[in-house]
């Protein structure tokens, strides 16, 4: 986790970096380490009180820091799809990384498509999650309990976790949406051009930057269906 401070000392800006599979960076930048000389930057957060420009301040800040450390690349992602609740309530308006673009990020197009699940509350409820839950692994405490918040039934004794869980998702009325891949964005870091250009791509850089979010997801309704009497006859 990197942060920063404002002139009264108080936290204004957090980035942090969640380890995630290997081939997230490597696939990117074949070249380097995987967290030792790469990594992935899985949030990017500046509070509401931060000023004007503070978001490229605060990156290029980290940037510079990681640089000084002996890391070289960093990946990152957009994720341009809108979110809604389940009463349709706009929780997630869909980003393009405008602020990697401002900062000369090598755009390397998107990541792989995928089937993702949505909760009630308009939250992705993640694979890894999902595994936490299944293999009882660190952290699937929590995973249940925000479930739970949303309708699961609280586990059985000797109920097999990943048979609660298909339970627990159907009760909250999870639902899937298809997910067209997150923007990925490259930086390549050094002190001189020069050093930065040195730093091996292995997606093709892209061009233009994205613009605009993704459509909103459709929204299935229920299913309708007409009961027929045994003696009925269609018209």
């Amino acid at each position: 986790m990197t942060s920063s401070t404002a002139n009264d000392g108080s936290v204004v800006c957090l980035r942090s970096e969640f380890r995630s599979p290997p081939a997230v960076l490597a696939k990117p930048l074949p070249e380097l380490i995987p967290y030792t000389e790469s990594l992935v930057c899985s949030r990017f957060v500046l509070l509401d009180e931060c000023p004007a420009n503070a978001e490229s301040w605060f990156l290029s800040t980290c940037l510079r820091r990681l640089l000084a450390g002996g890391v070289h690349g960093v990946v990152s992602f957009a994720d341009p799809v809108p979110r809604r609740t389940a009463a349709g309530v706009l929780v997630m308006p869909g980003h393009v990384g405008t602020i990697y673009a401002a900062t000369n990020a090598v755009y390397a197009g998107r990541a792989t498509a995928r089937t993702v699940k949505l909760l009630p509350d308009g939250t992705v409820f993640n694979e890894r999650t999902a595994q936490k839950i299944r293999r009882q692994e660190q952290g699937h405490q929590y995973a249940e309990a925000r479930l739970i918040a949303l309708g699961a039934p609280v586990p059985r004794a000797g109920c097999k976790p990943a048979a609660w869980l298909r339970e627990a998702l159907v009760a909250v009325g999870a639902r899937n949406v298809r997910h067209r891949g997150a923007h990925r964005y490259v930086f390549r870091l050094g002190r001189t051009r020069r050093e930065r250009d040195a730093v091996a791509l292995g997606l093709p850089a892209c061009r233009p930057y994205p613009k605009q979010p993704d459509a909103e997801p459709q929204r299935s309704g229920p299913r309708s269906c007409t009961v027929r009497s045994r003696n009925s006859v269609p018209s």
